[in-house]
């Protein structure tokens, strides 16, 4: 449930549930990413100005949601695709974005 707006109009915070640890937290702490549909496979796209079309997942962007993710297969439930899924453009941003917390 939002909270009240703000003098400005806006909701206080916007909160999501990373789909690796299930925790929820606010949307700027996520990293948004959207399946792209390839020719034989769906890539995992990260999506970090919100803007890409399609069903959105968001997820910490630390190894360890990622790898809890991979591990519960969250990707396919939380973007409602089927078949293999390349999650390259993924591990690239865990890999960018530093230590391993």
């Amino acid at each position: 449930m939002a909270r009240p707006p703000r003098e400005t109009g806006r909701l206080d915070e916007v909160v999501r549930t990373c789909i690796g640890c299930r925790q929820r937290a606010d949307k700027t702490n996520l990293v948004r990413v959207v399946a792209v549909q390839e020719s034989t496979t769906s890539v995992v796209t990260p999506d970090p100005r919100g803007t890409l079309p399609g069903r959105g997942a968001h997820l910490h962007p630390t190894h360890r949601c990622l790898d809890l993710a991979t591990r519960r297969k969250a990707f396919g439930r939380a973007l409602r695709i089927e078949g293999p899924l390349d999650l390259s453009a993924v591990v690239a941003l865990m890999e960018e974005s530093g230590p391993t917390a």
